[in-house]
């Protein structure tokens, strides 16, 4: 799993009807993208480290350059 800074994580529920979580990739720790991440949760606010499973997929946010 490969992300960046402003990537998003979706986390799939584990049990039938349950929603997805969400967090928001706010600082990646591995090296070339690979976790754990610093991550904000969508739901409450809360910061976190976080090591994904294999229930997360990665969102990629496009990334602007500057200059």
């Amino acid at each position: 799993m490969q992300a960046k800074v402003g990537d998003r994580l979706i986390i799939q529920g584990r049990h039938l009807g349950e929603p997805d979580r969400r967090v928001e990739i706010l600082g990646v720790r591995g090296p070339d993208g690979a976790p754990p991440y610093v991550v904000r949760w969508e739901d409450d606010g809360r910061e976190s480290l976080f090591f994904p499973g294999s229930d997360a997929v990665v969102e990629q946010i496009e990334h602007r350059s500057t200059g």
